[in-house]
């Protein structure tokens, strides 16, 4: 994998896990342009594929990792509905913080991803309420 790019994990029929795997690396990829700009001419020989710095490749490779190893699998909640924390405080705090950036501007990069994140948030609050 080349430095900076984005590691793709996959769970083969997994479409709940895949899709918010793809929803960390949006905003992560989101909050990194925002707040970790790439110098002129590297942004000039960019390609299609998003390039991240070291941290936010880490924090990412963590994030895709928590949801990928998640105990609930398929039927996981989302993040700020579980109610088992397995994120490490630190890296909890940095998501945390890459949402809160992030989470707005989704509804116009990416409305579907949001829109999915909304639904699959409503649809954890009332499989709770019936159980």
């Amino acid at each position: 994998m080349k430095q900076g790019s984005l590691p793709h994990t996959r769970r083969p029929g997994h479409k709940r896990i895949e899709r918010e795997q793809r929803t960390v690396q949006v905003m992560i990829s989101m909050y990194c342009e925002g707040h970790h700009p790439r110098p002129a001419a590297e942004t000039a020989a960019a390609t299609a594929e998003p390039r991240l710095c070291p941290d936010c490749v880490a924090l990412l490779r963590y994030a895709q990792q928590r949801v990928e190893r998640c105990p609930f699998g398929q039927d996981k909640p989302t993040c700020a509905r579980c109610r088992v924390h397995c994120y490490r405080p630190d890296m909890r705090e940095k998501v945390r913080a890459v949402m809160r950036y992030s989470g707005p501007r989704m509804t116009f990069r990416h409305p579907y991803l949001a829109l999915q994140h909304v639904l699959d948030a409503r649809r954890d609050s009332k499989h709770r309420s019936a159980q």
